[in-house]
């Protein structure tokens, strides 16, 4: 006959703000606590401490806790339960399902801060990963295993170019991490534009009115989910929407503990934070799988320079998707600003062939967007650049490489063959 668990309790002796101050315990920083409510009980994490304190977030708000409250250590290691059940469903950062049904039996404690791999033991990016989507396919190759940024302003497509690559992808398992997202749009993502991928999804949904702790661990489970799935051999896309209101959580947590705000508010653990998360995706080792990760950035009045966080993501990923509000204005969708986007890796994921189409294209695109206002003001004679004569005689050839259906799939070969086409010697 099992015995029940023996607990030593401290209690909450203040608060300031959404921060509770625990006396009487003593437990590292990250722990997660249990704090006795006149609700019954709210789970916390240790943030920090002081003399004689712990300092205490609660996932779920501060509503109903009390001054004198029983507190006590659940897990010096959170690792919450993983399993094939979660497939197809959708839960909340705490992993309580949100889509109606039971919860999902779940049997494997994953680290909710995930499992370091030896860098010297990951294997190389050196396999294409085909998204389906051809601009992304044909001039920003991805590779298996690569972390990439998607770098967008508000209503330029976004949304929908997720929605197409979760479709679309050509991986085993998709784990989308809606972080920081309006509610309305969970359910819109879901039933529009996640579709017939929903069966090998997980989505993991911590909408906007959702605590900071609860946002970032909405975020830390999407990515313990794809490690989980990644250990046993599969080939994870794993989503994050948004690396910017994960940022915009931590901000909050390290401002309510005490830490001094530097670059436009964030403190600088932020940033050690963010590159810790974006390091937790790759490929695994030999016998692993791997996680093709991409994380949305928002970036304010679509400046992509002065913001932090698009600054820090750009140096810490293997690449960028910029998408542009110009080319989404002329209704070139999805709207990838080719000149501006990146992939690192791939030149050691196509031939040479495919590089010198790519960067010929990329040439032609934008000689064509340099000269536009001189274009359109009827002010350029042709044959004073041959390249700029080309860019125009090749513009509606270039453009459909760029133009997609968002419920058509693109696969590599059939983007490589479009950019061929529109590259090709006239006969």
């Amino acid at each position: 006959m099992g015995r029940d668990p023996i607990y030593r309790y401290g209690q909450i002796i203040r608060s300031h703000g959404d921060v509770l101050h625990a006396s009487g315990l003593r437990a590292p920083i990250g722990s997660r606590l249990i704090i006795e409510t006149s609700d019954g009980l709210a789970s916390g994490d240790v943030v920090g401490f002081e003399a004689g304190a712990l300092l205490v977030m609660a996932e779920q708000g501060t509503r109903g806790i009390m001054r004198g409250a029983r507190v006590h250590v659940e897990s010096t290691a959170p690792a919450p339960l993983m399993g094939p059940a979660l497939l197809g469903r959708v839960i909340d950062g705490r992993g309580n399902p949100l889509d109606g049904k039971p919860a999902a039996e779940v049997n494997k404690p994953w680290p909710l801060l995930g499992v370091p791999i030896n860098p010297m033991q990951r294997a190389r990016i050196d396999t294409p990963f085909d998204v389906g989507v051809s601009a992304i396919n044909a001039l920003a190759t991805m590779g298996r295993g690569m972390r990439i940024g998607l770098f967008a302003g508000s209503g330029v497509g976004k949304t929908t170019l997720l929605g197409m690559i979760a479709r679309h992808a050509q991986a085993d398992v998709v784990v989308v991490g809606m972080i920081g997202e309006r509610g309305r749009e969970i359910r819109e993502f879901i039933e529009d534009h996640l579709g017939t991928a929903k069966a090998r999804s997980v989505v993991v949904a911590s909408p906007a009115d959702d605590t900071a702790l609860g946002r970032v661990h909405g975020a830390y489970r999407a990515a313990a989910i794809a490690e989980y799935w990644r250990d046993r051999g599969q080939h994870v896309l794993l989503v994050v929407d948004s690396l910017t209101r994960l940022a915009m959580a931590l901000r909050e947590i390290g401002l309510a503990v005490g830490e001094p705000p530097a670059t436009k508010g964030y403190p600088p653990s932020v940033f050690g934070a963010l590159s810790a998360y974006v390091e937790r995706a790759g490929n695994g080792t030999a016998t692993q799988g791997s996680i093709t990760a991409i994380y949305t950035v928002l970036v304010e009045g679509d400046d992509h320079v002065a913001d932090p966080v698009a600054d820090t993501a750009r140096s810490v990923l293997d690449g960028h998707i910029v998408l542009s509000r110009a080319m989404a204005e002329a209704a070139i969708y999805p709207p990838i600003d080719i000149a501006a986007s990146l992939s690192r890796p791939m030149p050691a994921l196509v031939s040479k062939l495919h590089q010198r189409l790519a960067a010929r294209f990329r040439a032609l695109w934008v000689r064509r967007a340099e000269k536009q206002d001189i274009i359109d003001l009827g002010a350029y004679a042709p044959g004073r650049d041959l390249l700029l004569d080309e860019a125009i005689r090749r513009g509606p050839m270039l453009e459909a490489v760029l133009r997609q259906n968002a419920d058509d799939a693109v696969s590599l070969a059939d983007s490589l063959a479009a950019l061929q086409s529109a590259l090709a010697d006239p006969a």
